[in-house]
């Protein structure tokens, strides 16, 4: 069986769709199924799901005391599971759901030596003081922005110190993703969902402006890497199984907001017509300005594949799926 947590989110549900393109049937998907379960209209509720193939569902609470009682039946853990909200300043729900769940996680996958794919986060970079290099020796000097960053960066550092580790474990460092699936992270949900949804209700999309002399409004950069390349690395760490580390996964290439806005608007065959707003208060000192992953560690263990332009992934999200509110099965 493979195990994939946060099967109904974003990532998550791309990966069991991506499984199932391979004929990975005999799927465990693990949520807060039960949370969901008190809310029906909300968006996650199974619809990120609907059409996939799995043989069960488990609560993520009750997954640990789960795993352990199949262990011989597990072939590979994908943990994608987290709190992801970078607005959220409550540490204890990070040190509960980030750093002790998955650290719970990694010893039973020692015990039993499963392997494990986990997701860590580019937030753990920071302002970018010490690069974007997947370097082990840098992580435990990164300084994180925001209490998501900090949790990834915590299991990060302790996953390094561990003498008990699963015969093969790998941190994915993902930088800002986009694609299908992501309907329900409001906020949350990357520049590209936002924008086309401003440019279909109004015609013109809003981008944030630049509280730095040495950015340009819209001049921010990020490293936008699409979804359908995230799940690619993932199975090929499947099946890899070896080569263990923390790695980056962006697409290797920082772009600009004013790129990331224009290739929307090129998608949907309108004029751009672009508005600067604030960057709103609560995040403008935890803003990160330039992100761009240095991929040549996991080049290194032999990912050859081509990752997507923001050109062509822009166009792919827009047309086959946000015109028409599709998700990928």
């Amino acid at each position: 069986m493979i195990v994939v947590t946060g099967a109904s989110g974003f990532i998550g549900s791309c990966l069991v769709s991506r499984l199932n393109a391979d004929r990975f049937y005999d799927i465990v998907v693990v949520d807060d199924f039960k949370g969901l379960s008190k809310h029906p209209s909300h968006e996650r509720t199974g619809v990120n799901l609907a059409g996939k193939k799995f043989i069960a569902k488990v609560d993520r609470t009750d997954f640990p005391q789960w795993l352990r009682s199949n262990e011989d039946q597990v072939q590979f853990v994908f943990h994608i599971g987290a709190r992801t909200d970078t607005t959220e300043f409550d540490i204890a729900v990070f040190d509960e759901l980030n750093l002790h769940y998955t650290q719970e996680l990694w010893n039973i996958c020692a015990e039993y030596a499963i392997p494990l794919v986990y997701a860590s986060s580019a937030a753990t970079y920071g302002g970018g003081e010490h690069g974007y290099n997947d370097d082990h020796t840098i992580i435990p000097q990164l300084q994180p922005l925001n209490p998501y960053g900090e949790s990834k960066n915590n299991f990060d550092i302790w996953a390094l110190k561990q003498k008990n580790a699963p015969f093969f474990w790998a941190g994915l460092k993902f930088f800002n993703v986009y694609g299908p699936n992501e309907y329900h992270k409001s906020r949350m949900a990357s520049v590209i969902f936002h924008a086309h949804r401003q440019i279909a209700d109004g015609g013109g999309m809003k981008l944030f402006k630049s509280h730095r002399p040495d950015y340009a409004n819209g001049g921010q950069m990020r490293d936008f890497v699409y979804v359908k390349d995230v799940v690619e690395v993932c199975m090929f760490l499947m099946h890899h199984r070896k080569d263990s580390g923390i790695y980056n996964l962006g697409s290797g290439r920082a772009r600009s907001f004013l790129d990331l806005a224009h290739a929307t608007f090129q998608a949907m065959d309108v004029l751009p017509v672009i508005d600067f707003i604030d960057t709103p208060a609560d995040i403008r000192d935890k803003y990160q300005y330039f992100t761009e992953a240095n991929m040549n560690k996991l080049k290194g263990i032999g990912y050859d594949k081509p990752f997507h332009s923001l050109e062509d992934g822009v166009q792919d999200y827009v047309k086959h799926y946000l015109l028409n509110g599709c998700r990928y099965f």
